[in-house]
């Protein structure tokens, strides 16, 4: 197994935050795991080893970073618990997960315990560096619905105390809590900031061929001009690769060349008389192309990973950080059952699509996938097998 970073700067850091690490201490099956996180990490087991908590965990993480309540969450927050954790004497019991996220700040470890019964709710928070402990919350009156938090200063007054709500990751509201006055506030600033930035830069994909084969009305939906999480607006969105930029479109049509049946020389859009969008596989001296919503499953389901592995944060539907610069923030994509429907050849072609592009730095992949599948000898490649 090899972990690698992305480029570093003089003081040998990451230049842009990534997160390295990925803990799941006590969720659902996973007691006292922590995976190894590279440019491109695979998840293996067989079934029921705890593929899709990995990322469902590491998903949650992102969302909490980007200020969503646990509410919104964790859907069965008691589905989470540990299936043999007991309960106290007042009858709660909980979930604990956390990250490692390197850059510009050094490590920054954040770990967090939260209470799923009797009720959903954060009962502890820690964020630290380097040894020191930057942030920490916990619950003091289970009557309110507070953590008492203390976050480093190093001024005058050594920690700061204050109230934050229950429901939200309290690493995410610091830069609006810290002045950043002092030299402790600063470090807990810059730590903070740098596991938001991480963790915002977060697309999960989940290909819904069964969506995709409807033409789609451009600029409509959630996200309108940029690929939805289940890919239902891939035709608007090869529109737009098409018309530009014409590498990463050329770089497109290559793929699908690659997985697709047939002698497919183009993708291309056409535009219905309805004013709807569908896409279309050109194939050789044909007359007409293939529109997509014939392909079979797998195909449609490679093309729009492919397109994904291709594009970036202008394009996917991801919320980034506005005010840091493009080039210092790294897109990670969460893709769960990256194989499902592909064949071998589709799997090998994906995965090495994957393993190039995020060789670059700009995109990282953490993908679950089933047992047998190969995966490049590369330094940028991480495998974790979760069998016995």
């Amino acid at each position: 197994m090899t972990l690698a970073t992305t480029n570093s700067d003089r003081t040998g850091r990451p230049d842009r935050p990534t997160v390295t690490e990925l803990r799941l201490s006590a969720f659902r099956t996973h007691r006292g795991a922590a995976i190894p996180l590279g440019p491109l990490t695979l998840i293996t087991g067989p079934s029921g080893s705890g593929k899709s908590s990995v990322l469902e965990a590491f998903e949650a993480l992102a969302r909490l970073g980007s200020g969503a309540a646990l509410g919104q969450i964790f859907r069965d927050p008691a589905g989470c618990v540990p299936e043999r954790a007991e309960a106290d004497a007042q009858g709660r019991r909980g979930f604990r997960i956390g990250c490692t996220v390197d850059g510009p700040a050094g490590p920054v470890r954040l770990d967090l315990a939260v209470q799923a019964e009797p009720e959903l709710r954060v009962v502890g928070e820690r964020l630290t560096s380097e040894g020191q402990t930057l942030l920490s919350t916990a619950l003091r009156d289970p009557g309110r619905s507070t953590v008492q938090a203390a976050w480093h200063t190093a001024g005058a007054v050594p920690v700061t105390r204050a109230p934050l709500p229950d429901d939200r990751l309290g690493t995410a509201l610091l830069p609006l809590r810290v002045a950043g006055k002092t030299e402790g506030q600063r470090r807990v600033l810059a730590a903070a900031e740098q596991v938001v930035v991480a963790l915002r830069s977060v697309f999960p994909c989940d290909p819904q061929p069964q969506r995709m084969r409807a033409p789609v009305v451009p600029g409509q939906g959630e996200g309108g001009g940029r690929l939805r999480r289940g890919c239902d607006n891939l035709a608007e969105i090869l529109r737009r690769t098409r018309t530009e930029c014409g590498i990463r479109h050329g770089r497109l049509v290559a793929a699908a060349r690659a997985g697709c049946v047939g002698p497919v020389t183009g993708l291309t859009t056409e535009e219905l008389t309805d004013g709807t969008l569908r896409a279309v596989l050109a194939r050789g001296a044909a007359r007409h192309g293939t529109p997509v919503d014939r392909l079979g499953e797998g195909e449609l389901r490679y093309l729009a990973l492919a397109l994904v592995l291709l594009t970036g944060p202008g394009v996917l539907a991801v919320d980034t950080v506005a005010e840091v610069p493009p080039a210092m923030q790294t897109l990670t994509v969460v893709a769960d059952g990256l194989d499902r429907a592909l064949d071998p050849r589709q799997s090998r072609e994906l995965i090495a699509l994957a393993a190039e592009m995020c060789a670059r730095g700009h995109i990282r992949l953490l993908a679950a996938v089933g047992d047998g599948v190969s995966a490049p000898k590369t330094d940028g490649t991480t495998v974790v097998d979760l069998g016995p």
